[in-house]
């Protein structure tokens, strides 16, 4: 057969001749390159090359020696090496600091799997020190994954969160702060798991579909607000006055300590069986339809300014609670009137922080009701909703129960609900002044059994 004498292509093609191999063989190539570099000391040599130069510092939030690298710490570790080399190339002395984060839950957990069973006849400083010893193996693994990524640094001289100098200095770090009277105790708003007993950070929390009760409550007002605001609001003369709130977390109305209105919202009393039900305006159609009642022309209107620090009858409990302004009170769903229980939730936290009330939430760890919560004392939040919509509903004040669907934050760990709960935490002032207390407290009416929002050391 002839062959054409064009048929090799290769020969047509004007190429350098030269060493190199014709496959890249990576497997075989990588481990030399970077042995070769160790050899060569070739990070040591970059630093004396730079030094004396400006100096670029990525602080660098270490990763969790809880198990080998994955596509996201590798893609973290890469990108960060990117902008410490891409530094260098600039012309600036950019060490990478190199370290790993060896407390908390991530690594607990792990360990948790591992031991199975026999976590349970250990004492809390052996499973302690197991954890030490998990963190321990995986820094070598990671180590050796890292640097099989290319990645510069002194790997030698790791900063590590359990090393004992390290903890050290944080303690004296920590005492300065306390001689200086800027550490102080308080509480503070979380997501928390209920089933993982640990604070999530907002990344830490996933939305999932929700199955919650939504009910409307009835707040009487206390006789003596009623006719304080009758003077105002001389259509309410003679009057039994009540609010009417919404909320999807019944397990949050023993821990109730207020009710906030928007200051500007317009504001209807609809006479109900003989009582002046407030509510606003704009709402009064969809709360009339939904609780399958009927609203006539508001006996009464008022601005929700009117209805600050009016005092109202705890649906439950021989207790009161106040009224509050509050800008993120919203015509989008509700009632107008939003329940406000300070140690559970962001905005409930802030408004009690502003009119000083306590920052109450009988919760334990496991999601517990405190025992010194009456009625409902021991009793796991989620499971006391429909014994609270019963007890309400037994005094009258339970206008409607319905179940909603709806996106609820979930823990991302064991994808269980999670709630949220004012923790008590330790804060370290950052604006130079010494903790105060607040100057005024709530007219709001507490058990003695509510822990105060602020204590100082001595306290």
């Amino acid at each position: 057969m002839h062959r054409s004498p064009m048929a090799d292509w290769k020969d047509t093609l004007n190429l350098p001749r030269t060493d190199f191999p014709m496959k890249a063989n990576l497997q075989a190539a990588e481990p030399q390159a970077l042995a070769r570099w160790t050899a060569m000391g070739l990070y040591e040599r970059i630093r004396e090359h730079c030094a004396g130069r400006p100096k670029f510092v990525l602080h660098d939030g270490p990763p969790y020696a809880n198990g080998r690298i994955h596509l996201g710490t590798a893609m973290n570790k890469i990108l960060k090496d990117v902008v410490v080399k891409s530094r260098t190339m600039m012309g600036f002395d950019a060490p990478y600091v190199l370290g790993y984060d060896c407390h908390g839950l991530p690594i607990e957990l792990k360990v948790d799997r591992e031991l199975g069973p026999r976590k349970r006849e250990m004492s809390v400083a052996d499973f302690r020190r197991a954890c030490r010893d998990y963190a321990t193996r995986f820094i070598d693994v990671m180590n050796l994954e890292f640097q099989r990524l290319g990645v510069f640094g002194d790997w030698d001289d790791l900063y590590l969160t359990m090393d004992f100098r390290y903890q050290a200095a944080i303690a004296r770090a920590l005492g300065k702060f306390v001689e200086r009277g800027l550490v102080y105790k308080g509480k503070k708003p979380v997501h928390w798991c209920i089933h993982c007993r640990t604070a999530l950070a907002e990344a830490e929390v996933e939305y999932s579909e929700h199955s919650s009760p939504s009910i409307f409550v009835e707040f009487p007002l206390v006789p003596e607000s009623a006719a304080a605001l009758a003077e105002r609001v001389p259509e309410l003369a003679g009057r039994t006055v009540s609010v009417l709130i919404w909320t999807t977390t019944p397990w949050t109305i023993p821990s109730n300590l207020a009710i906030a209105f928007h200051p500007e919202f317009d504001y209807g009393a609809y006479d109900v069986d003989g009582r002046a039900v407030i509510v606003a305006e704009g709402l009064a159609p969809a709360v009339a339809a939904a609780a399958g009642r009927t609203f006539d022309a508001p006996v009464a209107r008022m601005k929700g300014e009117l209805l600050e620090r009016v005092r109202f009858q705890h649906p439950l409990y021989a207790r009161e609670s106040i009224g509050v302004l509050a800008d993120y009170v919203t015509l989008e769903q509700g009632t107008g009137a939003v329940h406000t229980a300070p140690g559970h939730g962001s905005d409930d936290f802030n408004t009690g922080m502003k009119y000083g009330l306590e920052i109450y939430a009988p919760v334990g760890p496991g999601g517990h009701f405190l025992q010194t919560v009456e009625l409902f004392g021991g009793q796991r939040v989620f499971d006391a909703n429909p014994r609270i919509e019963e007890a309400l509903n037994e005094r009258g004040k339970l206008w409607h129960r319905q179940t909603v669907e709806h996106a609820y934050p979930h823990c991302w760990r064991c994808h269980n609900p999670v709630i949220f709960l004012a923790t008590s935490q330790w804060f370290i002032r950052m604006d130079e002044r010494r903790l105060k207390p607040p100057a005024s407290r709530s007219t709001a009416t507490l058990p003695a059994t509510a822990p105060p929002v602020w204590r100082s050391l001595s306290g």
